[in-house]
């Protein structure tokens, strides 16, 4: 167990504590400016409420996390409503999005919207709803929560995927919406 104050968790001669009490040397915007110069994919993660209803919202914060098992995370912001069905349910399924669905992206990114309207997702793993049309898609048990600050990192463990089609991601750089050009020759 790492004591309290020192995040690295691998000896080294030369590693000191981290002071997480000290406040940063920078704003929360210039930090969230300068993570916009990495460039990320666009995807959308849904699980159901409570309730039984579905429940997704659109995330650049994937990452894959080890092959053995197959483990895949995402960080979810403990304001954004759909935070106390990703907090409660067991299972949850990962969309990757093509560039011709940025539309889809923004529908997931509005609070208030009705995200699912005419979508006809098929049911997945846990009753989750799986979206159609993505590049890929990952259904997901629940591997375990982790507090990060003012969100919490979900990790889930791959129970079932599938990949779809061949065109080009959906890209996030910058605060905006980004795309892939072709290479010339």
């Amino acid at each position: 167990m790492l004591e309290a104050g020192n995040r690295n968790p691998l000896p080294t001669s030369e590693a000191k504590p981290m002071d997480v009490t000290a406040a940063p040397h920078f704003s929360a915007r210039d930090f969230r400016n300068a993570l916009g110069n990495f460039a990320t994919g666009i995807a959308i993660v849904t699980t159901r409420d409570a309730d039984g209803q579905p429940v997704g919202c659109t995330i650049n914060s994937f990452a894959s996390v080890s092959l053995e098992p197959p483990l895949i995370s995402f960080c979810l912001d403990r304001k954004a409503g759909t935070f106390t069905a990703f907090q409660t349910h067991s299972h949850f399924a990962l969309h990757f999005l093509a560039a011709n669905q940025e539309e889809l992206s923004r529908r997931f990114a509005k609070a208030g919207e009705d995200r699912f309207g005419d979508l006809q997702p098929i049911r997945g793993l846990g009753d989750v709803p799986v979206l159609p049309g993505c590049l890929a898609h990952f259904e997901c048990s629940v591997f375990d929560r982790i507090d990060a600050g003012d969100h919490v990192l979900i990790l889930g463990q791959v129970e079932k995927l599938q990949t779809g089609s061949d065109l080009p991601p959906l890209l996030y750089f910058r605060g905006r919406y980004a795309h892939l050009t072709p290479e010339s020759d």
